[in-house]
């Protein structure tokens, strides 16, 4: 049985739980998954979609917001940092003992201004201040548009969760804007840089479904290959870029690096081990966020061994044998971009469609 205090003690992981309900909150499941070990929460559009949908858990509120004037996507906003308020009460004692290493909660800014810099960083401030607790990390996607939102936060002094980060060239941007962001940050002598966090979420298993659709087939021997070699480079750049006298000065006024997160953990295809994503990404300065029934295969089988640097001769001879192949893992990306956009769009439209149906 995986140990996940071992996990971050021996190998310097934090596992972090990639769900919230208001049930979870009033049930005692979230206070559960912090006695197993769980360091930090992550929430998206889906999730709460899900949440607000799947349940009469929050009837009475809505109810009580529309009666007082309150329009359904106001309500729902409403809802949800309800909910993200309660959960970094959950974690804070967390945050205070790790000494604001862990103990975050996340919340993403609404999806459709995903190609709208202005609007984004506008949303992001907003939304930083309504839920006014110093381990929330507001989460913005890694578009191009989204890379100067995500610096102008960090120069604020505001903690970001970068999301849907599907290729290395891209998490190499993401990781300059958190950098440029504290260089900002650090032209005023009295801020404080320590208490600035950020992670960088780089999303694993969908590239695997991807590209084992665009090899030859299921027996494909690079089949599940791709989405660990492309994390396991993205440790390797993350190790790199933070590292050097442009680092070291930031470091120096107490400046935290950008974690790499690992996200779309849950194994998708059968035909691999449900930990697969989780063992095969172990290492210092790392998170993995991951579902529930996840968590639970982790803790029931997991194993507890730094894996995500330990062959970088293997890595590079998978990434040029997936090009050899015919892959192009750029427009992989690319694509994968455009459909986690969409998908999260379409979650946020729907639960707001919804909410505009009941109050009618």
């Amino acid at each position: 049985m995986a140990d996940l205090t071992a996990l971050f003690d021996n190998n310097g992981q934090s596992i972090w739980l990639d769900n919230l309900s208001r049930a979870h909150l009033n049930d005692g499941s979230l206070a559960g998954r912090i006695a197993q070990g769980v360091r930090g929460l992550t929430s998206n559009p889906t999730i709460f979609a899900k949440a607000i949908q799947g349940s009469d858990d929050y009837d009475e509120q809505f109810n009580g917001l529309i009666a007082s004037g309150v329009t359904p996507i106001d309500g729902y906003w409403h809802m949800v940092i309800d909910d993200i308020q309660a959960a970094c009460d959950a974690f804070a004692p967390l945050y205070e003992s790790s000494d604001a290493i862990d103990g975050y909660v996340s919340v993403e800014v609404a999806p459709d201004l995903s190609r709208d810099t202005d609007g984004t960083l506008a949303a992001a401030q907003d939304l930083h201040d309504r839920v006014n607790r110093r381990n929330v990390m507001i989460k913005i996607p890694a578009t191009v548009e989204g890379l100067p939102a995500i610096r102008s936060m960090i120069a604020e002094g505001r903690s970001v969760n970068v999301t849907l980060i599907f290729s290395p060239e891209r998490h190499q941007q993401v990781m300059e804007a958190y950098i440029s962001g504290l260089e900002q940050l650090a032209t005023d002598p009295s801020a404080d840089l320590s208490r600035v966090a950020s992670v960088a979420s780089f999303f694993i298993s969908r590239v695997d479904t991807e590209v084992d659709q665009r090899l030859e087939g299921p027996g494909h021997e690079l089949c599940g290959t791709a989405a660990i070699a492309q994390g396991r480079l993205a440790y390797n750049n993350f190790l790199e870029m933070f590292a050097g006298p442009r680092w070291d000065a930031l470091a120096a006024r107490g400046a935290r690096v950008q974690r790499p997160l690992w996200a779309s953990t849950g194994t998708k295809n059968p035909a691999y081990s449900d930990v697969l994503y989780v063992d095969e990404l172990i290492g210092p300065d790392t998170v993995n966020t991951v579902p529930e029934a996840t968590l639970d295969a982790y803790l029931d089988h997991g194993v507890v061994n730094r894996t995500v640097d330990t062959d970088h001769e293997a890595t590079a001879r998978t990434l040029n044998a997936l090009s050899r192949a015919g892959i192009d893992l750029d427009d992989v990306s690319d694509q994968l971009e455009r459909e986690g956009l969409a998908s999260f769009e379409a979650s946020f439209d729907e639960v707001i469609d919804a909410l505009r149906e009941k109050a009618s």
